[in-house]
């Protein structure tokens, strides 16, 4: 069994992840330091899947703790989802962006490259996307982006490419997401944000259950079918076995892949509003308010290099989202 080091692998995003390698019979190491995940996902997994990976409570920023964990392991390859990733809390404290984001991969690629572990799958985003461009965007599109997260991801994924340019027998995927949601459909695992979601699904699961008053849209005005803004939500099971895929098309067909990870179809923040109202049966209050600046109308990915390089395509609807991140909810508050 090849095995794969899941840094930020009791998050969202890493814990699918770490589902699916394991119902792909890969061996599965987490390494996290809790900052916005719960031990208590281990067990889930374990539920789900029948196995329990080894876990590590560590930062990536800690070189010496990283490094001590390669030597007691043999990672075929390392799957990179820790870092701060709120884009508001990025605008008030870049500082904390830079330092964490970025001298963390720095750390972790040094340490990959000093144990010969070269096999690298990147968690980047939409977000290193210029904004004034037309849709979908694709992978070729101008990148800018316009606050510290964007930035972070940007720096990290021009490192990649520098140290790909230097050295070929690495094998890199940057994937680019657009924006995750939903949840498993056990209802044992989903977003689980500390605090106050930055995410449109936990703030609606949140109104719905009572935990918060109302939810603010921000902008009714643009230029889209309703007037709020469109964007690309793809459901976290289909993102997660997209990693599993391109995993695997670095290691036998291409070293280098820079890949956009979405549905390549838009959903208004209305549509997801109506959406969840059927399936939790609730009433979604929700009031309007002045647009955010920087925000754009429309923004979804051309998914058609994805396509044909990973043989990969979201299988997940809208309504599957809704209802699996509502299932979820209710599981929290059981």
């Amino acid at each position: 069994m090849k095995k794969i080091l899941l840094t930020g692998g009791l998050g969202y995003i890493g814990s699918h992840v770490c589902i699916e390698l394991i119902n792909r019979n890969y061996d599965v190491v987490i390494i996290d330091n809790l900052s916005n995940s719960d031990i208590s996902v281990m067990d889930r997994i374990e539920q789900i899947t029948g196995s329990r990976p080894i876990f590590y409570k560590n930062d990536i920023n800690n070189k010496l703790a990283v490094k001590k964990i390669f030597r007691a392991h043999s990672f075929y390859s390392v799957m990179h989802f820790a870092g701060l990733k709120s884009v508001s809390e990025s605008v008030r404290n870049p500082l904390d962006y830079y330092k964490n984001n970025i001298d963390g991969a720095i750390n972790l690629l040094g340490v990959m490259e000093e144990m010969g572990c070269k096999s690298f799958v990147f968690s980047s985003s939409a977000t290193v996307y210029e904004k004034t461009q037309d849709v979908p965007l694709k992978e070729s599109s101008k990148l800018s982006a316009s606050n510290p997260y964007g930035q972070t991801k940007l720096i990290i994924e021009k490192l990649l490419r520098d140290i790909y340019e230097s050295d070929k027998s690495w094998e890199i995927a940057i994937l680019r997401y657009f924006n995750p949601a939903g949840a498993h459909e056990s209802g044992l695992i989903g977003e689980a944000p500390k605090g106050i979601p930055n995410n449109l699904f936990p703030y609606i699961a949140g109104v719905a259950t009572g935990r918060f008053e109302k939810l603010t849209i921000f902008g009714n005005d643009y230029d889209t079918f309703d007037g709020t803004g469109i964007r690309d939500y793809i459901h976290v099971v289909d993102l997660a076995k997209g990693h599993i895929n391109a995993l695997e098309a670095i290691g036998n067909k291409s070293n280098f892949l820079i890949l956009n990870l979405g549905t390549g179809n838009g959903y208004s923040v209305l549509d997801v509003l109506k959406e969840f109202e059927i399936v939790s049966n609730k009433i979604i209050s929700h009031e309007f308010v002045e647009r955010r600046v920087g925000d754009v109308s429309k923004c979804y990915a051309d998914i058609s290099l994805s396509l044909k390089l990973l043989s990969w395509r979201a299988e997940r609807d809208l309504r599957k989202m809704c209802s699996d991140a509502w299932r979820w909810e209710c599981s929290r508050l059981n």
